[in-house]
């Protein structure tokens, strides 16, 4: 699956984007960002607070437990505000 990481979150896992393999074990947009979380120290910082990063399935913002069956790119951002 191709990932997107946005603003601090991609400061934070030190990267804009990467293709990686999922686990059979993750199967929604919330188990992903636990997953993500396990990587590593800089992936455990950005997912710290996973109720607050947005998610985005093929360019739809969902919720944490939407299904990643048919996706094929995940976006991670941070908080947005409106302006």
């Amino acid at each position: 699956m191709k990932l997107l990481y946005f603003a601090w979150v991609r400061e934070r896992v030190g990267t804009s984007e990467e293709s990686r393999d999922l686990p059979g074990s993750v199967q929604t947009a919330g188990e992903l960002k636990t997953w993500l979380a396990s990587i590593d120290e800089g992936y455990a910082y950005a997912f710290e607070d996973q109720a607050i990063i947005r998610v985005a399935l093929d360019k739809k913002l969902v919720e944490d437990d939407a299904s990643l069956a048919d996706a094929s790119e995940a976006a991670f951002f941070p908080p947005m505000t409106g302006g």
